[in-house]
């Protein structure tokens, strides 16, 4: 399961938010028997307003939503490269996880100490990144003498993995994240190689004050890192409110959707934030249903049909035969397998087959 990471400076709501994250839409173990697991990791649902649709036409006795994992990481100082404050425990679980999400504080708030005395999100932005980037010089540097003695010896991946490192080196000396560097096709595997810390998909996740989120684009906060993620690291902003987010995580599902709807909320920012990240990691939905469950599987983008069918079971995928599959939306649209079936928009494909987000497929398989 592809992990992602919560960032941030301390006392800016990263630690509310994990807590709010794994308390309201933690898996069920019976489902995800490896979610139990450390205290800072958690593994929590997916929200997909698909399911139910799916379950009501085939009236499914379950439901089972996908799952993602969050990382609750210790709070980064500037200095953390050179070991300040926790800064080793911190870049050695970032280094771990496969994408990240950066919370920063976008309230103000006298009873709430900021590390730096006063609220300024670009900047708390660019700690985390500088410290990441310098982080990212420290590992190329060490790693240059041992490429440049293997690639004279005439070792063709040492030679790349050099050039690559060779490229990057300038960019990062000048501040940028390695995610902004453009790579060609066959070097994307080779910068994956490197283990880059600023080379991770991000997430920008501004949280304001409870009496702010129905509002937040009045918050001068929110256009700045907005504007910010967008042109520096070329990344999205999820606003959230860690403070309403622990609220919510108490109530049950009637209770919170009117305790939103007070706040003139139309949904929660966690749920937003899950989606994001999921997409974020590179991964999509694709959905089985009948009598017994309705399930979301999760694949990655470009996944054929038999890889799909591995996420089930590997006996699926060694025996593959087939996949008959329809889109959500012609299945929804039609109201039954059958009346698609009919519409000729229920088809069989094979191994080439790339898998779309949203397909209802049946495997046939043989083994």
């Amino acid at each position: 399961m592809l992990r992602a990471g919560i960032v941030g400076l301390p006392n800016v709501g990263k630690s509310t938010l994990f807590n709010a994250l794994t308390r309201s839409l933690k898996a069920e173990s019976a489902n995800y028997p490896f979610c139990t697991i450390d205290p800072n990791v958690g593994v929590v649902t997916v929200p997909d307003v698909r399911l139910q649709p799916l379950a009501k036409m085939e009236n499914s006795a379950e439901i089972i939503p996908a799952a993602v994992e969050f990382v609750d990481i210790a709070g980064l100082v500037a200095g953390a490269s050179k070991g300040e404050g926790m800064g080793n425990q911190f870049l050695s679980h970032i280094r771990e996880v496969d994408a990240v999400v950066q919370v920063v504080r976008c309230f103000e708030d006298t009873e709430i100490h900021h590390v730096t005395g006063s609220v300024n999100p670009v900047r708390d932005i660019e700690t985390i990144t500088t410290e990441l980037i310098l982080a990212d010089l420290d590992s190329l540097r060490r790693q240059m003498p041992k490429l440049e003695k293997d690639a004279k010896r005439g070792d063709k991946k040492a030679a790349a993995k050099l050039a690559l490192a060779q490229k990057l080196e300038p960019h990062l000396d000048q501040g940028n994240p390695a995610i902004t560097l453009e790579l060609e096709e066959e070097e994307k595997p080779i910068a994956k190689s490197l283990f880059l810390l600023s080379g991770k998909p991000t997430i920008l996740a501004a949280n304001v004050k409870d009496s702010d989120l129905a509002e937040a684009d009045n918050n001068p906060h929110i256009e700045t890192v907005c504007a910010y993620g967008r042109e520096h690291h070329g990344c999205d902003t999820v606003v959230i409110s860690a403070q309403i987010e622990s609220e919510l995580a108490d109530l049950d599902e009637t209770d919170a959707n009117e305790f939103l709807a007070d706040l003139g909320i139309a949904e929660s920012g966690v749920g937003q934030l899950i989606r994001a990240a999921y997409h974020l990691l590179g991964l999509r939905t694709y959905f089985t249903c009948g009598p017994k469950e309705t399930r979301a599987w999760t694949i990655h983008i470009g996944d054929t049909a038999p890889q799909a069918a591995g996420a089930i079971h590997t006996d699926f995928e060694r025996g593959f035969i087939k996949a008959e599959t329809v889109g959500y939306e012609d299945l929804i649209a039609h109201g039954s397998i059958q009346a698609a079936k009919e519409k000729g928009l229920y088809r069989q494909e094979g191994k080439d087959y790339v898998v779309q987000d949203g397909d209802v497929i049946l495997f046939k398989f043989n083994v």
